[in-house]
């Protein structure tokens, strides 16, 4: 396997300007590794274990996502509670599944790619699976696979499932818990055992995304010397970096600002460019 680096640092101010709490609005308890982003700008953070979060910024609006909760956008005042309201999930009618697992296949790999590690920054990048007639045989999502890079022994990352929407964008999570996966120090591949949530393969497609969390365990600092200003400044890294596959899409999609979009280039005629982009190194394990 061929690995190239390109590590882009996120250099952050300690003065950060805006505090404040995630909580459920009906029980009041914090919320941990809520996603909360500046609208329409590249910056964003996330609540710690405790619900609490600072982020470098005076105006605007702040918007809030966590699984199992109602979006929220607030706009930003110097100290912060936010109450997010949690969904209301109708229970299904229990199905007996005739699991058997005696057939796997792995899906999203590219044999003879070059995966390159990058710190994401703010954003969230997903890689979209369609669905595949061929798939009825093995229909249940037993595990899934991320490259991860990291200079730190605690680093943790958060994993999403998406369902798909009518414009073919991210939708509803299809877990209602966040799955937190632990990867090691080093360039590492993550096998998450997904079997015991019953998956099946939805007939739109399937989205999974890595999200980078912005809190302390994650975080390295650095005392640096700006050149142009001949100050000091400390420059804040957050771990696991995640890798990506460079290879021909024709679009790629990524939560940035609060929203999701397809990031994609159309031609005079106004069709997709098949073009070189960067996806996010990741593969899922279908079984019978």
């Amino acid at each position: 396997m061929r690995l190239t680096f390109c590590f882009f640092f996120l250099t952050i101010y300690l003065s950060a300007q805006v505090k404040g709490v995630v909580k459920d609005s009906v029980s009041g308890k914090p919320i941990p590794y809520v996603t909360i982003s500046l609208e329409n700008q590249a910056k964003g953070t996330t609540s710690d274990e405790e619900g609490k979060f600072s982020i470098n910024t005076q105006t605007g609006n702040l918007v809030f996502s966590a699984v199992g909760y109602h979006k929220k956008k607030v706009s930003i005042t110097k100290e912060m509670n936010v109450f997010m309201q949690p969904k209301n999930y109708t229970l299904q009618d229990v199905v007996i599944l005739n699991k058997l697992q005696t057939k796997t296949i792995e899906i999203g790999d590219y044999k003879n790619s070059i995966r390159q590690a990058f710190d994401n920054g703010p954003k969230i990048d997903a890689k979209f699976f369609p669905y595949l007639t061929k798939y009825k045989k093995t229909r249940f999502i037993k595990k899934i696979t991320v490259y991860t890079d990291s200079q730190i022994d605690s680093a943790i990352v958060k994993m999403r499932l998406y369902s798909v929407d009518e414009n073919g964008l991210p939708a509803s999570d299809l877990l209602q818990k966040d799955i937190i996966v632990k990867p090691k120090k080093g360039i590492y591949r993550n096998l998450i055992d997904v079997s015991d949530y019953n998956l099946i393969f939805p007939k739109k497609g399937l989205f999974v995304a890595f999200e980078k969390l912005f809190i302390d365990k994650n975080k390295v600092e650095k005392t640096i010397i700006d050149q142009n200003t001949n100050t000091v400044k400390t420059q804040k890294i957050y771990y696991p970096f995640m890798l990506y596959n460079r290879i021909e899409l024709s679009g790629i999609f990524t939560y940035y600002g609060g929203v999701w979009q397809k990031i994609e280039e159309k031609n005079n005629e106004n069709k997709m460019v098949v073009k070189p982009y960067f996806e996010p190194a990741i593969t899922v394990f279908l079984s019978n």
